[in-house]
């Protein structure tokens, strides 16, 4: 919408541009909410500063002196009831190095002689489109894939790693191990590139992720914005499409833009022709929490900004952001802020899933008992569910997404699929669809 409106400006165009949200705040899962004490996100705590789309958006939006920036720290793996540094000099826990390989704490003697196996054998018969975690445990071994590798990919990625591609997690992989010989030689020749990515590396804002949507929104001031109105069908009339709603009179559109979750455009646009490929794209489950207390800061390890669960049967939760100190404009007295994850792959997840909020709150509280040795009751606490809302790009996603495309132009012309759910996942990916989206759009009306 945002590109749109600075097209429509740049030609001089006679547009009508609507936007139809379903919910009272614009943003979906960018939304923040703030108390006297705390600032807390019900979906991104951040975007990823590097990619390309997004600080050229901060600056057209002339939000540059709200920027915020991470602060870094040591990332544990909470193993056996102790928490392991992640060796700094790793990337999603995959060794840059020999030296790395062997700072591990989490792998054995065994594991780590089974790792070094990547540096002689050879990459005869995988490709992009094969699994990143049978690539990876066949060069690097299951102990380290199992251990270390895993769960930090499969928290950034929200998905079981044989199920996803290489194409869509970690691509480079594949050329390093193909150039070198080596995925830890290929790291290590690389590594300039990568500590150069991480200070720094996340981006967030003075008063919250909903900054971002907040100023779009006063951007977009001369365009309709319809908020708390439901969709429930979009139907092809003649040239035009009706849109009909639970809530509102229908609008008749020339072209229609959908960035719903996959599973919601396909019941608006209800075809049978399009069911099997939208039945590829699948979705998993998140629920997070957090907590805040009135306890300083300080009480946590001097260099740590949160834990990944590997391994553990004590505790719930698959990972624990320790958000005061990775954020320190979300607590405003310096009091500690931490954020529980706990994801639908968890064998606890149909259980948690059942939970009442407090008793969700309480299996929180005995996971930061058990996990940081706190015992304190909290003074805030934010609960966010997303129930089958986080996309998982599978191995059959880039095809079923093509050939989705190539259906749409015949039965639907000038209807355009757009967002997570098909073409990236993180913020900035959702940035650069919604730009490209845009220019296509208008060069179709020019």
């Amino acid at each position: 919408m945002h590109y749109l409106s600075k097209q429509k400006k740049k030609h001089n165009l006679d547009l009508n541009l609507i936007l139809i949200e379903k919910n009272e705040f614009l943003g979906g899962k960018i939304h923040s909410v703030s108390t006297d004490e705390f600032i807390m996100e019900t979906g991104a705590d951040s975007i990823v500063a590097r990619h390309e789309s997004v600080m050229p958006l901060i600056e057209d939006l002339q939000l540059q002196e709200q920027v915020v920036y991470n602060s870094t720290g040591v990332s544990y793996l909470f193993s056996q009831n102790e928490l392991h540094a992640i060796p700094a000099d790793s990337i999603f826990g995959i060794p840059t190095s020999v030296e790395s390989l062997y700072k591990s704490t989490l792998v054995s003697e065994k594991g780590k002689q089974e790792a070094l196996k990547d540096l002689e054998k050879e990459n005869k018969q995988f490709t992009k489109e094969d699994s990143i975690g049978a690539f990876l445990e066949f060069f690097l071994g299951k102990e380290l894939v199992e251990k270390q590798i895993a769960p930090v990919l499969s928290g950034v990625y929200s998905g079981n790693l044989n199920k996803l591609s290489i194409a869509s997690t970690l691509p480079y992989l594949l050329d390093y191990k193909n150039k070198y010989g080596s995925i830890i030689k290929g790291l290590e020749k690389n590594k300039e590139t990568f500590n150069a990515q991480s200070a720094k590396k996340f981006i967030s804002f003075k008063n919250g992720m909903s900054t971002l949507m907040d100023r779009m929104e006063e951007e977009l001031s001369e365009s309709l914005i319809l908020k708390g109105v439901t969709t429930t069908n979009i139907k092809k009339e003649d040239q035009q499409y009706q849109i009909t709603f639970s809530n509102h009179q229908p609008i008749y559109a020339d072209n229609v833009v959908i960035t719903t979750p996959h599973h919601v455009a396909q019941r608006l646009l209800d075809d049978k022709r399009l069911h099997a490929d939208f039945a590829q794209l699948l979705n998993s489950s998140l629920k997070s929490i957090y907590l805040g207390f009135d306890i300083a800061d300080e009480e946590l390890p001097a260099d740590g900004t949160g834990f990944i669960v590997s391994n553990s049967d004590s505790v719930l939760c698959d990972a624990c952001t320790w958000t005061s100190r990775k954020w320190e404009h979300t607590s405003k007295k310096r009091n500690l802020l931490v954020r529980l994850f706990y994801k639908s792959s968890n064998p606890s997840y149909s259980a948690l899933k059942q939970m009442s909020k407090d008793d969700f709150i309480q299996t929180a509280l005995t996971d930061v008992q058990k996990s940081l040795g706190l015992q304190a009751q909290p003074t805030a606490v934010e609960v966010t569910f997303w129930d089958e809302l986080m996309p998982n790009y599978t191995l059959s996603h880039s095809e079923a997404v093509r050939s989705l495309n190539e259906k749409m132009t015949s039965f639907f012309p000038n209807v355009t699929l757009a967002g997570c759910s098909y073409f990236g996942v993180g913020i900035g990916a959702c940035i650069k669809n919604g730009q490209d989206t845009a220019e296509q759009l208008i060069n179709s009306i020019l």
